[in-house]
């Protein structure tokens, strides 16, 4: 029964999530965090956090990694194919009729009014990351409670890759030696 609920959930995932991976972790989350309770919101991210690190798309990496934890290999298989499946037949379908009325005045309208739809769901991912971050959990944002290592962490990070242009992976690694020797101290 596990399997199916794997497989069901993230075929929803696959189905839905419009935009790529960071579109579709609000969708995981809802599944995966609130609806079925089988990751909290720290693991959850951690989940994000791994599934980001490791090649391949989030939204399949982070269905293997939950199948993993919550059914074993034959979970993993079920989450993941419950994922990508929707994707194999939306896009072969999708070609098809772009192939053939990709000049059209509408499709092309209706493709531009789905971007800020997607741009929200990003947005919204990465909001509810860092408040899963810097306080711990969704529910308890209080200044006390804030973590001031990891939020330093963020805006050094930030500026790097913005300002400073910084190949991410190198980032990446910053940071976890910025966290190890901060914890270090």
């Amino acid at each position: 029964m596990i399997y199916l609920q794997l497989f069901l959930s993230f075929l929803q995932i696959g189905a839905f999530s419009f935009g790529g991976g960071y579109a579709a972790m609000p969708l995981i989350q809802e599944q995966v965090v609130t609806s079925h309770r089988w990751l909290s919101m720290a693991e959850f991210t951690d989940l994000i956090t791994i599934s980001q690190m490791t090649p391949g798309p989030i939204a399949v990496n982070s269905a293997t990694f939950v199948g993993i934890k919550i059914a074993g290999i034959p979970g993993a298989l079920a989450a993941t194919a419950g994922c990508i499946l929707p994707s194999c037949i939306i896009v072969t379908v999708i070609a098809k009729l772009y192939l053939k009325y990709r000049n059209m005045e509408m499709l092309q309208g209706i493709l531009n009014s789905l971007r800020p739809a997607v741009v929200a769901m990003i947005a919204s991912a990465g909001i509810s990351i860092l408040i899963g971050a810097f306080w711990g959990s969704n529910e308890a944002i209080a200044p006390g409670a804030t973590n001031w290592k990891l939020v330093m962490i963020f805006v050094i990070s930030l500026v790097l890759l913005q300002k400073r242009k910084m190949n991410p992976i190198w980032v990446m690694v910053l940071a976890g030696v910025l966290n190890v020797a901060a914890s270090a101290f």
